[in-house]
């Protein structure tokens, strides 16, 4: 990598942390519905990770993941009433599935890319994932973490059909059309500098 190239990656990595931090402080960032927050915060991540590769995507889900945890600090319901009841769990619960969105992303659009000369449909299908892996593995720790509690037993069915009908399908569509879209537009940019 050249020191142009480098400088590009991280110039480019910065912006998009300032979008995280941005959106997740702002009402960019989360749809709050009850005690459902639905985000959309896993598009830079995911074109993050599509543009510079799933070591950035994962050092931007770690960006978002510690925005996620600062939220636990009363700014969301849910995530306040995970850190009453264990703070490390909710941590990891919060960090985890985030990094996991770049990482994944990454390494999915870089397979996708070798049958999609043009980038473009390798480019939804990663962000719809990308948002899927948040999602998924989000949900998964919480019943992993929290089986003890009310998440665990009874309130596992709640939280799923909470998840599967307001959540995944908003979130997944946004991501796959503006992550997607965003990425391919940007890329052009990037390669024409």
């Amino acid at each position: 990598m050249n020191r142009s190239s480098k400088v590009h990656r991280i110039t480019l990595t910065a912006i998009l942390m300032a979008v995280i931090l941005l959106m997740s402080f702002t009402p960019l960032g989360y749809l709050r519905v009850g005690i459902v927050s639905i985000t959309f915060l896993a598009i830079p991540v995911v074109i993050g990770a599509i543009l510079l590769g799933p070591m950035y995507g994962g050092l931007l889900g770690a960006v978002f993941g510690l925005t996620s945890f600062a939220q636990c600090f009363g700014m969301d319901v849910f995530g306040t009433t995970l850190m009453g009841i264990n703070p490390i769990a909710t941590f990891v619960v919060c960090l985890i599935p985030r990094v996991l969105i770049g990482v994944i992303a990454g390494l999915l659009y870089r397979l996708l890319r070798r049958w999609d000369r043009a980038g473009l449909w390798s480019a939804v299908v990663t962000a719809v994932v990308g948002s899927l892996t948040n999602t998924v593995f989000f949900i998964g720790m919480v019943i992993l973490f929290f089986q003890s509690t009310y998440f665990g037993g009874q309130g596992v069915l709640a939280i799923i059909l909470a998840f599967f009908s307001i959540n995944i399908p908003l979130e997944a569509v946004t991501c796959g059309l503006l992550g997607g879209a965003l990425s391919r537009v940007l890329a052009r940019f990037l390669v024409r500098d």
